[in-house]
């Protein structure tokens, strides 16, 4: 039987560490690139091999050389959305030279699908009619949205020129364990920690932005899906259902078990005010629908934090 080999990049990440330990549980040899510029070393699974590098950098082509895969999940990226505003030039640097970089690697060594981590949330900008579906125009708010955006792309450009198959997977805000409290973005993740320390979390607006939030392993699961369907297919994931952010907030302060007030504070530039995605796209095609409630998701989330916060675990 062939043995059956897996990239996965930004895979100490929160997503990424999640789909190699399910790929593992799959069979798969898996090998991780991530730089660890957000990633954490405690995240990746002990049966991976790691290499700690950028995906801008030439030793990707000998790891490609080195480990043969069939399949490449692509997770690494620049997300700060606020970060691509400041520096949109960075950002496409990364999202988009990275890609290239990984494509043309994939390509020498016989890469036979790429699984890409897209963005529902900031491709469509502020879509006129929600839920947005595949059809709704990209019109993106902020420079990452942009390079999000064009990766696709060039991941369908590859599949016309070399007939490297890919699936764009257009995530919702997904959350779950191993999100990071201390970046910018994971609003569950910051609420969880800020509160269960006793702090006063920020919301920035008046709470009545919304998003659409799917549980982590809801997300795995498209993904593994994808390793044998939606070829040439960009496909929503999401409940197709706005969240206000004050919902999120008080669901987590309920999964706490404090009465703490949140402090507003103004808005940030580049970030959509309303955003859900339209999934039944993927649901025909993958056989993919979302399965943890949000209350089911912020219980376990909360849980946790307050598990890591107390040495229980460590990942």
């Amino acid at each position: 039987m062939a043995e059956k080999n897996a990239l996965v990049t930004g895979g100490a990440g929160f997503i990424g560490s999640h789909i190699a330990d399910a790929l593992i549980e799959r069979g798969y040899k898996v090998a991780i690139i991530d730089n660890l510029s957000s990633g954490k070393e405690q995240n990746l699974p002990p049966d991976a091999t790691f290499y700690k590098t950028d995906i801008r950098d030439d030793e990707v082509a000998d790891i490609f050389q080195e480990e043969r895969p069939q399949m490449l999940f692509h997770l690494a990226a620049q997300m700060d959305v606020r970060k691509s505003v400041e520096d949109p030039a960075y950002d496409a640097d990364v999202n988009i030279g990275g890609t290239i970089n990984l494509l043309e690697a994939g390509r020498k060594a016989g890469l036979q699908k790429t699984i890409n981590a897209a963005t529902g949330g900031a491709m469509y900008g502020e879509p006129n009619d929600l839920p947005a579906g595949e059809d709704t125009p990209i019109a993106p708010i902020c420079p990452y949205g942009v390079s999000k955006a064009t990766v696709e792309h060039y991941l369908a450009l590859f599949r016309r020129l070399y007939g490297m198959a890919f699936t764009s997977l257009r995530f919702p805000n997904v959350y779950g364990p191993r999100q990071d409290p201390h970046g910018e973005a994971g609003v569950v993740a910051i609420f969880s920690q800020i509160m269960l320390q006793g702090g006063q979390p920020k919301i920035f607006g008046d709470g009545t932005s919304t998003r659409d939030y799917v549980y982590v392993d809801d997300i795995v699961e498209a993904n593994m899906l994808a390793l044998k369907a939606g070829d040439g297919l960009c496909l929503n994931l999401g409940w197709g259902e706005e969240v206000p952010v004050q919902r999120i907030f008080d669901g987590v302060r309920d999964a706490v078990g404090c009465e703490i007030e949140p402090e507003y504070a103004e808005e940030r530039l580049g970030e959509v005010d309303r955003i859900c995605l339209d999934a039944s796209k993927a649901a025909e095609r993958l056989g993919w629908k979302p399965q943890v409630t949000l209350d089911e998701g912020l219980n376990r989330a909360v849980e946790f934090y307050r598990r890591l916060n107390e040495g229980e675990i460590t990942r």
